[in-house]
């Protein structure tokens, strides 16, 4: 893999990665990892993408780390975008009445992680010369919930939006938001056998954003909360017909 570069982008680290990297990017890809992930956790993506899709090769990914320290953990020093309350979580989700509260609950650090997520996002594009619309949002987990906030709230429209394991949060402001983004190609997966968040909860993102108008492209797989081969495999179709022949 090319060397990945790490530097500040507005308010939160990020590190970057372009294997061509002295062409001007065509294309900016940002993903962010999930709750208690090191900084550096999907960075190894990037080359499982380009593999798959060679003409990704001049693309630029760009992978922030949360603004939140966990202490060091074994993979590296674990972070977060917004504290969560596990035990409060756990005992909501065992009712409908209490997943249904979860999902339209607006946690605690969300406004000020999407804050500082656009800023990076903004910093990188003119770092990049691109226009908004050449960017891709998209994450894992707590991060994809993030990359779908700022995607739906930005008063710039991506080029595409990418959850993968990630589940609606403030779902009501999602929902009158989402029309504002109809036609956006969405990639969605999730595990049926998630412990974590659990399945029916990336449903219900894909209901939502679908019922926005949103071309959603939902992949389901047999597996735990992770990342998927298929769904990489599809991010490589979506991110390579969006990068100029």
């Amino acid at each position: 893999m090319s060397d990945v570069v790490t530097s500040t982008a507005g308010e939160l680290e990020v590190h970057v990665v372009q294997q061509e990297a002295n062409v001007r990017p065509p294309l900016l890809v940002v993903f962010c990892h999930g709750y208690g992930a090191s900084g550096e956790d999907l960075v190894p993506f990037v080359p499982e993408l380009v593999e798959r899709e060679p003409r990704l090769r001049s693309a630029r990914f760009a992978v922030p780390a949360a603004p939140l320290s966990m202490g060091p953990a074994a993979w590296g020093e674990a972070r977060a975008w917004w504290p969560l309350d596990w035990t409060t979580m756990s005992m909501l989700s065992r009712t409908p009445a209490g997943l249904e509260r979860l999902r339209n609950e607006v946690p605690d650090g969300l406004v000020s992680a999407r804050r500082k997520l656009q800023g990076s996002v903004e910093t990188l594009l003119a770092g990049s010369d691109l226009a908004p619309e050449r960017v891709v949002l998209g994450g894992f987990s707590q991060g994809g919930m993030l990359a779908t906030d700022l995607a739906l709230h930005w008063e710039q429209r991506p080029a595409a939006l990418v959850g993968l394991s990630t589940v609606p949060v403030t779902a009501d402001t999602w929902r009158k938001l989402a029309p504002r983004r109809a036609g956006l190609p969405v990639i969605l997966s999730h595990g049926r056998q998630d412990p974590i968040l659990p399945f029916p909860g990336g449903e219900a993102l894909r209901d939502l954003l679908t019922t926005g108008g949103l071309k959603v492209d939902f992949i389901p797989f047999d597996g735990p909360h992770t990342v998927h081969p298929h769904a990489l495999d599809r991010m490589a179709q979506l991110l390579g017909s969006l990068v100029p022949s």
